[in-house]
């Protein structure tokens, strides 16, 4: 086998071979004793499963809160025939139903890769996400028919305190869901489950429009109730925006680029790395996923190449958060007078 030989290296590799390559070092090794810790797939099912037990368990208690929540403003709106209230039940309402695709993606993703799906069912989540989107949109033109309706027919609106009541426990109740889904999607890298926690944070600051709403109608005011309830679709839409771009963002495969600067200050500082190549970091669901070229010595032996493939995967599992799988390809520097193959192949494709 020629020492020329690119190396790939991938991060399911069973992790039975010895850390005793000399370029380890001696810091390494006992680092690696302290704290242990495995390439296997199956060791790495556990923190999967974890997170996504998590998300579930975020899912399902927001949708017990939000659900509760619409319930108890249905129940006013019935009684009130407020119309910017009504906006904001049926959001609520849209709200906790958003738990159901985002379950189904989080099941979806336990389930191990296949020969078909070899990279797994993680983009459930990204499709869950778009779901989320549309229900989003759908929610913002109902807010919209019912406030001009009612604008076009004006109404009064009765039983205000019970009306600024609902507010204040729409409010209470979707700052709470908004903190937890938000803290809990960034926690375990979830795009969808944030950008639904920022969905029902806007919904909060929708229940304080109906509260100003009612301010109106106390007031006399027969056309504040409307007008607020434009204000909520005008809410909406900016947390539409806001989602929009989250999702999209996270289908085309982007990044936060501080990631792909941790990772390549991590790389670099593995011994036997000349210099890292192309560098590609990509969300499959709530976790990463790298794929990396890295330059060492033209007169290393395979053996030495795939020592440092090694420490430069597991620089990036201990500098990059959520990461969970490493290709890296190993390529040696080119002789004195030389040129880099891979410079000559991208000339060419571009020439």
């Amino acid at each position: 086998m020629s020492d020329r030989h690119p190396h790939q290296h991938g991060h399911a590799h069973g992790h039975g071979h010895e850390h005793g390559h000399r370029a380890a070092g001696l810091r390494h090794r006992l680092a690696h004793l302290l704290t242990p810790h495995s390439h296997e797939s199956a060791d790495k099912l556990d923190p999967a499963l974890e997170s996504s037990a998590r998300g579930m368990r975020a899912l399902w208690v927001s949708l017990a809160a939000l659900g509760a929540t619409a319930l108890t403003q249905a129940a006013v709106v019935a009684v009130s025939g407020s119309v910017a209230l009504l906006g904001d039940a049926v959001h609520n309402a849209a709200d906790a139903l958003t738990a159901v695709p985002l379950g189904i993606a989080f099941v979806l993703g336990r389930r191990a890769a296949t020969r078909r799906f070899t990279y797994g069912y993680g983009r459930a989540e990204d499709l869950a996400g778009l779901v989320i989107v549309l229900t989003i949109a759908a929610s913002a033109a109902f807010a919209a028919w019912a406030a001009v309706g009612r604008l076009l027919d004006p109404r009064p609106v009765s039983h205000l305190p019970a009306v600024a009541a609902a507010a204040l426990v729409g409010f209470a109740g979707n700052e709470w869901v908004a903190r937890y889904r938000i803290r809990v999607g960034r926690e375990i890298g979830s795009a969808a489950l944030v950008a639904d926690g920022l969905h029902a944070r806007t919904d909060g600051f929708t229940s304080l429009a109906v509260l100003v709403g009612a301010g109106g109608s106390a007031l006399g005011l027969q056309l504040a109730d409307p007008v607020v309830g434009l204000a909520i679709t005008a809410a909406i839409a900016l947390v539409l925006r806001d989602a929009a771009r989250e999702v999209f963002r996270r289908i085309m495969d982007a990044v936060d680029p501080a990631l792909v600067d941790r990772a390549e200050r991590a790389v670099r500082a593995v011994p036997g790395v000349r210099e890292v190549g192309e560098l590609r970091l990509r969300w499959i669901g709530h976790r990463l996923r790298a794929e990396l070229a890295v330059v060492v010595d033209g007169e290393a032996t395979v053996r030495q190449a795939h020592a440092i493939a090694v420490e430069a995967e597991h620089a990036l599992l201990h500098a990059v958060p959520r990461l969970t799988a490493a290709l890296v390809h190993a390529d040696p520097a080119p002789a004195p007078g030389e040129r880099d193959p891979h410079l000559a192949l991208a000339h060419h494709l571009t020439a």
